[in-house]
């Protein structure tokens, strides 16, 4: 079946809004406000299948269903815009190339979830896309779909932008909450949920940007249309940030359950120089690598947790013979022991603890006694803090160890990579 890409649609200045409403849009907001309730907008999301695109892939449609029915509280959406896993990139290109979308799915989604007053948090890094973002709520709102009373539909609504100053940790959602009511970005402990007590302390829904920007194509072509694509239990399209040792990295928008090999070797044109593929991690740092003969997987929710990995962010990042595991997973480890918040001691020392015995394995002074010291880490850090930072930053180094331990033995016997300096950035 043939497939034509419905987010990253390649239409030129479509960050404009004539040209947006050119193409159709608003006309699923029109239809939202005019023609259903927000129990029916609900309904039709759970019926599509839709789940949450920032990576843990839960049922958008059910996340908004836990707001409490009468708290008489008000309610909030917080757009989670915060993209800083890294090899990610998918909510970047959405918010630059296509702001109207965003922002209609951000008012349908406030209609459904009866809240008068979102926020979109955004990567402080992001400077255009935020200016793009800004022009846009400010273009809708001179063509009446944003506001007061939101084309005459007693519908009102506010879109706040807030830029953070560039934490991993506050992609986090309560430590996105946290950042926005002007705290230092820590995770808060869970329950409470967000839906039941958030941002102020008031039923909040966080929903990734890439997640929104579905809602409108499913008011407008039905549920069934979105069940239509992609696979039983991961329904719709899925935008795959390839990075690496490709031909073509950049993003693609495909069906769920295309095929690892099909997105590396047709869509992103094959390992670049003629290597051969060494590994892939095919969901953003934070998901446990595959080594060149597990492949043969498909890019879905159940398919890659099946073959031992998680499709997280779809951010893929493609590493080719020339790499040195043990140097990509401290590279990975540094990450981590950085953006880590330090709330939780495991998390603290246990990133620390792990980016300095890579980096002493890396440069020829580990020991065996290192490598099991560094799985020891992992299941000391492992389900033990707050928040998923710990545990991001585990599979990265446990999955190098077991996969590829000759390796890390080479470094300890031979003081020097397997992978020559030299050849390894060619």
């Amino acid at each position: 079946m043939s497939f034509e890409p419905f987010l990253l649609t390649p239409i030129p200045d479509h960050d404009k809004i004539d040209v947006y409403l050119k193409h159709g849009g608003y006309t699923a907001l029109v239809k939202a406000l005019k023609e259903m309730s927000p129990e029916k907008i609900t309904e039709e999301v759970i019926s599509s299948g839709l789940r949450g695109r920032g990576g843990a892939g839960f049922p958008a449609g059910r996340k908004w269903s836990f707001l409490p029915k009468d708290s008489g509280k008000p309610i909030y959406l917080c757009v989670n815009a915060d993209e800083s896993e890294p090899g990610t990139c998918k909510d970047r290109e959405l918010m630059l190339r296509h702001p109207h979308l965003v922002i209609e799915g951000t008012i349908i989604t406030a209609f459904a979830i009866k809240c008068n007053h979102a926020f979109i948090y955004i990567r402080g890094e992001f400077a255009e896309e935020a200016r793009q973002l800004h022009r846009a709520i400010a273009t809708a709102e001179a063509k009446g779909y944003l506001g007061k009373n939101i084309l005459g539909s007693g519908f009102d609504l506010k879109i706040s932008i807030y830029r953070g100053g560039g934490a991993y940790i506050c992609g986090e959602e309560t430590a996105l909450m946290t950042s926005l009511e002007g705290g230092k970005g820590y995770p808060r402990l869970k329950p409470p949920f967000p839906a039941i007590s958030g941002l102020y302390g008031c039923p909040t829904i966080i929903n990734n940007v890439e997640t929104l920007c579905n809602v409108p194509h499913i008011v407008n072509r039905g549920a069934n249309w979105f069940k239509s694509i992609g696979t039983e239990r991961s329904t719709g399209s899925k935008i795959f940030s390839v990075s690496g040792h490709v031909n073509k990295p950049g993003n693609y928008e495909l069906p769920m359950g295309t095929p690892l090999r099909e997105l590396l070797f047709e869509h992103a044109g094959g390992i670049r120089n003629g290597r051969n593929l060494k590994a892939v991690i095919p969901g953003g740092s934070s998901v446990p690598i595959l080594t060149a003969d597990k492949i043969d997987v498909n890019m879905d929710f159940e398919s890659l947790a099946e073959a031992g990995s998680m499709l997280g962010s779809a951010a893929v990042i493609v590493m080719d013979e020339s790499t040195c595991i043990v140097h990509a997973a401290m590279v990975i480890s540094r990450f981590y022991r950085h953006e880590s918040c330090g709330q939780c001691t495991p998390c603290r020392q246990g990133t620390t603890w792990m980016y300095r015995i890579l980096h002493r394995l890396e440069h020829g002074k580990g020991t065996m006694e290192d490598i099991d010291l560094l799985l020891d880490i992992c299941d000391s850090v492992e389900g033990n803090t707050i928040c998923p930072l710990g545990d991001a930053s585990v599979p990265a180094v446990r999955t190098s160890i077991k996969q590829f331990r000759d390796e890390y033995e080479y470094h300890v016997i031979n003081k020097k990579c397997l992978v020559q300096l030299g050849k390894r950035f060619e």
